[in-house]
This record gives structure tokens, sequence and C-alpha cells, in this order.
């Protein structure tokens, strides 16, 4: 009941975040894509919203030239998606050894108002897997001030202390999708 109390379209999830505010969002191969392009199509309505992820895969519509003070990126790895940003001063690095991310949200050196991640469908008794994506993922839901879940049936359950319960969770949008993957490159000199 608590799951189904908390489904939302994806635009309703995202309604969560508001101007100002500093989200995290899943990267590696669990980025929210749902959720991710919904916050993308309210950037007229937002302002200073900080963006902090580790590597992005793919294309992120959050980076795009016309998302300029609407949203700021503070990647904590760059990578394809953002680092023309990052080169144009559109956006922010942080260098910082992967093992280390978590502490920024542990000590709240970087504050989390809202985490957006994807995550597996939930067990018979709530737990839903932060599947391949728990480095960064688990500290920053559990510092957040609010949590939305992108629930993919695609991502796998992976065991140990990796799982987030329902009732730390403020909205559930469900997509189903591919996880995203690294295209290989033709290899250079």
């Amino acid at each position: 009941d608590d799951y189904k109390s908390k489904l939302k379209p994806a635009a309703q999830a995202v309604s969560l975040i508001q101007s100002g505010d500093t989200v995290y969002y899943g990267g590696n191969a669990a980025i929210p894509t749902g959720l991710v392009n919904a916050l993308a199509n309210r950037y007229q309505e937002l302002q200073n919203v900080t963006l902090t992820h580790v590597l992005l895969i793919g294309d992120d519509p959050l980076s795009r030239p016309e998302m300029e003070g609407h949203f700021r990126h503070n990647s904590l790895f760059v990578g394809p998606a953002d680092r023309k940003a990052v080169n144009e001063g559109r956006a922010d690095y942080v260098p910082i050894f992967l093992h280390q991310i978590p502490r920024l949200f542990n000590e709240k050196l970087i504050e989390v108002d809202v985490a957006m991640v994807m995550v597996s469908p939930p067990d018979e008794h709530g737990f839903m897997s932060f599947g391949v994506e728990t480095m960064a993922a688990r500290a920053a839901c559990n510092n957040a001030k609010k949590v939305i879940v992108q629930v993919n049936e695609r991502m796998p359950r992976v065991l140990g202390d990796s799982f987030i319960h329902v009732n730390r969770v403020d909205a559930i949008h469900e997509h189903r999708e591919d996880l995203p993957q690294l295209k290989p490159r033709e290899i250079s000199e």
C-alpha cells in the first residue's frame, strides 16, 4: 500500500525538486533517464538547481547550453555527457577519489536536498536494490531530505548493504528501460 500510494508519473515525481535545490542523481549504468528527461522538461520553471553525480553515460539533456541558469552540474566524475559543459565553464568538476564520494554526503560537505536514483522493484518486505550503482547512491539517499526513485524491472537485485526501503522514499516512478551502456569507440593512437 505504501508503494502504491507513492506511485507517480515522472513529471509529478520531479515536481518535488524546487529552485535552489541540490539534486544528486544516479550515474554510471543506473541513470534514471525517465526522471532526468522529466526534469529537463521543467527547466523553464526552475532556477539555480545544482546537479551532483558520478559518471553520466549517454546523452544528458540537463547539460545542454539552454539549461544554463536553470541547472548547473557539480560533477564528481566527468564523462562524455558533461565534459563539454565543464570545458565551457557551464559546469563544475570536483576532483575526488571515487571511494571518498560517500563521505561528501555523510559529512554534509555536499548537502543533498533531493536524491533521484534508479532501483529494482521491491521485494515482499519493501526493499529495493540500488543494483549496479551503490557507491554514491546509497550515501546520497541516506542523507537526502527527499528521495525519488525510478523503479526499473531490468535493474538487477544486488545483495549486500545496497537497499532502500519503500518507507524512505517520497515518490516512485515506474519506468522500464535497458540500462545505459558505454558505446565502444575506435582506438586511436
